[in-house]
């Protein structure tokens, strides 16, 4: 199976002020997955966006960048206020995963020792996979991999980590090359983001072209 896009209506990780405006240029797109941050915008204008998305069939994702227990359990009140789909990101608690569990939301944790906004990785491998294989255990649906975020090795790490996990693994943040999508293909995690690289144009024209070009590359 080809590794999945999930579009990001964000920048810098914060979603963009704009969102809706870009959603609607873009809503007939290939990309069936779409999904954006959790600050700025104000729940209300996060409510009536992802609403738009499921009229037009789209599967929704909140990702939170928030390591704190406390945090975690207000993007898990976000996403839940707002009937999306999936959850990603958060360090993994067991009540973060409750509250999911008991309001129909799938659970997507961070792995790795994770810092800043934009977000770094740190951390070994072996230290990923034993803490991927205890969130599995608890009953999360999969793992969220800053891959392209980490201070070593991230070919290596994307690639190792995705076979060592029999899991579905999202690889998220700084897939912005052709380059890169080619080293998704090979190793094939179920989804990837991309957000950033939309605005910056590193796939060449416009947002909704770039969606449908990365869309055809990855079913290729």
């Amino acid at each position: 199976m080809n590794p999945e896009l999930i579009v990001m209506l964000t920048h810098n990780d914060r979603t963009v002020e704009n969102a809706r405006e870009i959603f609607e240029q873009c809503k007939n797109t290939k990309a069936k997955f779409w999904g954006f941050k959790e600050e700025p915008l104000p729940l209300d204008d996060m409510k009536k966006l992802y609403a738009r998305m499921k009229e037009f069939g789209k599967t929704t994702f909140l990702e939170v960048v928030a390591y704190s227990e406390r945090e975690g359990l207000d993007g898990a009140k976000i996403a839940a206020a707002c009937h999306c789909d999936f959850l990603m990101g958060t360090k993994f608690f067991d009540s973060v995963n409750d509250f999911c569990r008991d309001n129909a939301v799938k659970y997507i944790p961070f792995v790795g020792k994770i810092t800043g906004r934009p977000s770094i990785l740190e951390g070994t491998l072996d230290e990923m996979i034993d803490e991927a294989r205890y969130c599995l255990s608890k009953g999360v649906y999969g793992l969220d991999l800053l891959g392209y975020r980490y201070t070593g090795d991230a070919v290596a790490l994307n690639k190792n980590f995705v076979a060592g996990v029999k899991a579905p693994v999202c690889i998220a943040g700084s897939v912005n090359s052709f380059a890169r999508l080619d080293e998704l293909k090979k190793i094939s995690p179920q989804m990837f983001t991309i957000g950033g690289a939309f605005f910056e144009g590193k796939f060449g024209g416009t947002f909704a072209e770039q969606i449908d070009k990365v869309c055809d590359f990855m079913s290729k």
